[in-house]
Order: C-alpha cells, then sequence, then structure tokens
C-alpha cells in the first residue's frame, strides 16, 4: 500500500519516464489516458512497464498495452480500499 490514497504521479508533457512506473507495478491504479480531445480513467492493475508501453490489467484476464504518450497521470485506485 502507498502512504496516501491521494498520491498521484502527474506525466503531462513527459515523453520517456523509464521509472515513473515501476513502482506502482502490481498495485491496483487509475490511469488517466488522453485519447484525442477525451480524456479516459482506466481502472487497472499495472503489469508490466516495457520500452514505450505499460501493460495493465483491466478486468478478469484482460491485459492491454497503453503507450506512455497518452498516459496523463496515474493515481493509487481508492476503490479498492473500500470495505465491500
Amino acid at each position: 500500500m502507498r502512504d496516501s490514497p491521494s498520491v498521484t504521479l502527474k506525466l503531462c508533457g513527459v515523453k520517456r519516464m523509464e521509472s515513473a512506473f515501476k513502482a506502482w507495478i502490481g498495485h491496483p491504479v487509475v490511469l488517466q489516458v488522453a485519447l484525442g480531445d477525451i480524456k479516459v480513467p482506466l481502472r487497472g492493475k499495472l503489469l508490466k512497464d516495457g520500452g514505450d508501453t505499460v501493460r495493465m490489467r483491466i478486468g478478469e484476464g484482460w491485459d492491454v498495452d497503453i503507450y506512455k504518450t497518452m498516459i496523463l497521470a496515474v493515481e493509487e485506485d481508492g476503490m479498492v480500499l473500500l470495505p465491500s
């Protein structure tokens, strides 16, 4: 667990952040992703930090690669901290 659920890593305007994602591997996160003029939150678990992409598991067994240049921010997923 992180120290605070409000921990955010902002990546706006950064082309390559080699180690920025490594601390998030294996943790549930929300990625703020830019798709053209639209910003979309993606909730899942970061699995791998590749060269130009990160691999994220969204749902049960659905792994997707996302270009790092599309990621605006990484936030800890506060929803997993809530009791059910």
